[in-house]
């Protein structure tokens, strides 16, 4: 869940006004030096509001968007909130709905304490207004959440059940918090009955054709911690289900990302436990419900072709990694056979250097040859001629020498490998850059995937770490 987009959310509800009290920060300093009251409600909307205000200004401005803009957007809004939060916590004798308001600039400002310290103040008056009331445990059972303390997140969670009116964002949201709670300490057992209620809850707010695009995103989240809290428990009928009815949701939905996405872990989770027969039966008879179950044909034709360039991933998977094939430089090191890293798991990264999303993967590469490798990881990037070198058309002898001052200046300490021709790459089916092969102890192919973001990254070091686990 992401940190502070649910205070849009909330936005709307918040309408009541607060106690007034005086508060001089420099942009509600009127000409001539008269300071303009503030309720902390005012703080609490000027803070929520600052990135819709602050990217309305850049566009009128028609300054450009990027990330770091967008970074630097978030650090003022958190200093904006937290700045007001400071001002309103000054004011004595603070009741009411002003308790409401500073628990929430609190949250923006991710002051946790702070958010519950109030937010427990404001639920313990009496007379509050029960939509309120419940927004409120919501976010203290979700901060609870982040700080571990389970015992306090249940009690929470177990009031806000308990009392009306519930809203399925925050529903939603509190038990997924708890669920991954759990999850980071490995109590599988607890986090189920939490990921399947959230993911119940998500599943209903993506019913709504109106909420539906962030419904997804949450239905899908909430659905991977279902069917990861069943998978970590070896119950793989549950966890087959859990894919099995994402799979059915997309379909009826019309989304062939996320039929894609569920039907793809689908198959591999099938793969790994060991049944492969069943997983290549799941990819032919998932091509004909694309094609039978979504809705339209521009659908159904996205989520086949998604599946079928998969196909030869998913019949090597789990089967000996073929040979490197015509390799014809290796550096530094010294040039091995994946026979002679038996032992070892090998991550191949097949990448070039025109692929400019083969970039980010390089930080978690050097990361992960640099803390891994003791432990048996071997990093390889894998490329080969492309005739081409800072724009110019180059020979053999010049490429390499392009790629060494590209090593270098990326600071990539693990070995590279040139291949002579696109051999290897169609024994892989790595044609699409960037594509990362991990291969186990035992010379195994256990993980093939193509592209790269976050959350793959994410994968791949999970991948890596179970890999490494195996002896």
């Amino acid at each position: 869940m992401k940190f502070v987009s649910a205070l849009f959310i909330l936005a709307a509800a918040l309408s009541a006004t607060a106690q007034s009290r005086r508060v001089a920060p420099q942009n509600n300093v009127k000409g001539g030096g008269e300071i303009v009251e503030l309720t902390v409600k005012q703080m609490f909307d000027e803070a929520n509001a600052y990135n819709k205000t602050k990217f309305a200004e850049y566009e009128k401005n028609k300054v450009p968007y990027s990330e770091a803009l967008r970074l630097q957007t978030e650090r003022e809004k958190k200093q904006l909130a937290a700045k007001y939060a400071a001002a309103a916590s000054a004011r004595s004798g603070l009741t009411g709905e002003d308790l409401y308001y500073l628990g929430f600039l609190h949250w923006i400002g991710e002051n946790l304490d702070g958010t519950t310290e109030n937010l427990l103040k404001f639920t313990a008056q009496d007379g509050t207004l029960p939509e309120k009331a419940q927004t409120a445990r919501s976010i203290i059972a979700v901060v609870f959440a982040k700080q571990k303390k389970l015992d306090d997140a249940e009690k929470v969670l177990a009031e806000y059940l308990a009392k009306q009116p519930q809203k399925l964002t925050e529903r939603t949201r509190a038990e997924s918090e708890i669920a991954k709670a759990y999850q980071a300490e490995k109590n599988f057992v607890k986090m189920a009955p939490h990921a399947t209620a959230s993911y119940s809850a998500a599943k209903a707010l993506a019913e709504d054709p109106s909420s539906r695009s962030r419904g997804l995103d949450e239905l899908l989240d909430t659905g991977m911690l279902t069917f990861e809290a069943y998978r970590d428990q070896g119950k793989m009928p549950e966890a087959d289900a859990a894919l099995t009815d994402m799979q059915a949701f997309a379909a009826k939905v019309g989304s062939p990302t996320f039929f894609y996405y569920v039907t793809d872990k689908l198959i591999t989770y099938m793969i790994e436990t060991g049944r492969k027969p069943l997983a290549l039966e799941t990819y032919t008879s998932s091509l004909i419900k694309a094609g039978k179950d979504l809705p339209l044909k521009g659908q159904q034709t996205d989520a086949i072709d998604r599946l079928k360039r998969r196909e030869k991933h998913y019949k090597i998977l789990q089967e000996p990694a073929p040979e490197l094939l015509s390799v014809e430089a290796w550096f530094p090191g010294e040039r091995r056979s994946l026979q002679d890293l038996r032992g070892k798991v090998v991550l191949l990264d097949f990448w070039a250097t025109w692929c400019t999303p083969c970039f980010e993967a390089f930080p978690a590469l050097s990361e992960w040859h640099q803390d891994l490798g003791p432990e048996g990881l071997v990093v390889l990037g894998v490329t080969r001629f492309y005739g081409q070198a800072e724009g110019f058309n180059v020979d053999n002898p010049n490429e390499i020498d392009f790629l060494k001052r590209f090593k270098a200046k990326q600071k990539l300490a693990y070995d590279f490998v040139v291949m002579g021709d696109q051999q290897t790459q169609m024994a892989f089916d790595a044609m699409a850059l960037p594509t990362t092969v991990l291969i186990d102890r035992k010379g195994k192919i256990r993980y093939i995937e193509a592209g790269t973001s976050t959350s793959r990254i994410e994968d791949m070091r999970q991948m890596i770490l179970k890999l490494l686990a195996e002896k």
